[in-house]
């Protein structure tokens, strides 16, 4: 089990620079009284939840869950989620166990701290939760779709299916032509701030522009590019790819 913890703040003439040490460290303003504990933290769902935290400036630990070994059919681990997914969070005896609704959780218990993620009015917090089920619904479908087949049907055990390839890519690139359309007249989904929305996205479209190799389907696009380009250089979550490499 591995503790990590949020330790000095640096304020430059951009957002905060994060450095983060392997230890527990005493944090002075205000913090969670426990430590969040994340299970599964290897797999892309479960890095929306950890980008989430540092961003929140929320001490956790993380519990390794090997899928590909099917750890997360165990008994033990059932107890904890019975559907047998990651993520799960665990804050002493309260459990959640969707990236989505673990993610809101954290955003709105610790509002105040680190970066807003939610926005700050309640029209802006609309947009926020519009970009994310757009992003839940439109976006994951498919690319989970390349992510899975590409990437894991081998180690799964079972053929690549090319024809379902072929459909998610087009779905996939119809979805990125109204981010396109979208991001050409903000700088981030729910507006001109960073917000979960964003975060949202940024596991498996590492996995798309890396391991699957269609990178192009982002670089094509002249302001889905810019947005990606920023929201996946954030500290939080260069910090996540450093410390929890993928499993492929």
């Amino acid at each position: 089990m591995e503790k990590i913890a949020l330790s000095r703040f640096y304020k430059l003439k951009g957002p905060y620079t994060l450095v983060i040490r392997r230890e527990t460290v005493p944090i002075q303003h205000s913090r969670p009284t426990m430590v969040v504990k994340v299970y599964g933290s290897a797999f892309a769902s479960p890095k929306r939840v950890l980008a989430c935290l540092i961003e929140k400036e929320i001490e956790f630990e993380t519990v390794p869950v090997d899928l590909l070994k099917g750890e997360h059919k165990a008994p033990e681990f059932l107890k904890l989620q019975p559907f047998g997914t990651v993520p799960v969070t665990q804050d002493g005896d309260y459990v959640l166990y969707e990236s989505r609704a673990i993610m809101r959780y954290y955003s709105e218990k610790y509002k105040s701290q680190g970066t807003d993620l939610l926005g700050k009015t309640i029209e802006e917090r609309g947009q926020v939760e519009n970009w994310l089920e757009v992003e839940a619904h439109n976006f994951n479908p498919p690319v989970y779709n390349l992510t899975v087949q590409v990437l894991f049907s081998s180690k799964l055990g079972f053929p690549r299916d090319e024809k379902l390839i072929k459909e998610s890519e087009e779905k996939l690139g119809r979805v990125l032509d109204i981010y396109e359309e979208r991001l050409s007249k903000s700088k981030y989904l729910a507006g001109d701030f960073f917000s979960l929305a964003d975060l949202s996205h940024l596991p498996f479209t590492q996995y798309l522009v890396g391991q699957i190799g269609k990178e192009y389907m982002i670089s094509s696009r002249k302001h889905v590019n810019a947005w990606w380009n920023d929201i996946s250089s954030r500290a939080s979550w260069q910090k996540v790819l450093q410390l929890y490499p993928a499993p492929v």
